[in-house]
């Protein structure tokens, strides 16, 4: 399991929305960096470091999907809304970073536009608090990792990604979201600034 950071270096003081957000999509950047690389480890691999990204992108929109339904019960929609976005925007920056390392360009839009449109794809599927997502969104999820990691053994890539790597990341998140709850349940939410162009993720 993946070495995650699950409490503040200086405890005692409130956090921002947007803080606790950054902590859980660095811990959710971190595993799905490790699903790639267990991916990658079983013989499943990929061809550049873009194509990578690719595969982490879509492990990140599953983790971020959860991330919103494990909050669900415990925010008002107000509050809620703050975080995701708070979460989406720390991801879309962590990626802009990523792919930027490789080449130079813009990414955030494009990464945004998969992360809602897996958001909008995840929340016809069932979730409970005791099980988790159920199989027929494990099932979407491994579809989509294997979309990305090309035609090589592709067949079995949705099976190790239910089987191996979404316990994993709803493991590692439930650790997160425990080591983080003070925090949310402290954290002062105030309504996010309304972007000049009016759509999310664009300035």
């Amino acid at each position: 399991m993946a070495r995650l950071k699950t409490k503040w270096n200086q405890e005692g003081r409130k956090r921002t929305p947007e803080e606790i957000a950054g902590v859980i999509g660095f811990n959710l950047w971190v595993l799905a960096g490790e699903s790639c690389l267990f991916l990658e480890n079983e013989g499943f691999e990929t061809v550049s470091r873009f194509q990578r990204l690719d595969v982490i992108a879509e492990f990140v929109a599953f983790g971020a999907h959860i991330a919103d339904r494990m909050v669900f019960d415990d925010m008002t929609a107000t509050e809620r809304e703050i975080f995701i976005n708070s979460l989406g925007q720390h991801l879309a920056d962590t990626m802009q970073s990523n792919r930027r390392d490789v080449r130079e360009g813009e990414y955030r839009s494009d990464f945004i536009n998969l992360l809602n449109e897996r958001m909008s794809e995840y929340s016809e599927y069932s979730y409970s608090h005791e099980d988790g997502p159920g199989f027929s969104m494990r099932r979407l999820a491994g579809n989509h990792v294997q979309d990305v990691m090309g035609e090589k053994d592709n067949k079995w890539i949705p099976d190790y990604v239910i089987d191996s790597e979404i316990p994993k990341i709803l493991l590692g998140l439930k650790r997160v979201f425990k080591g983080q709850s003070p925090s949310l349940s402290e954290a002062e939410f105030a309504p996010p600034p309304i972007p000049e162009s009016g759509v999310w993720g664009e300035e």
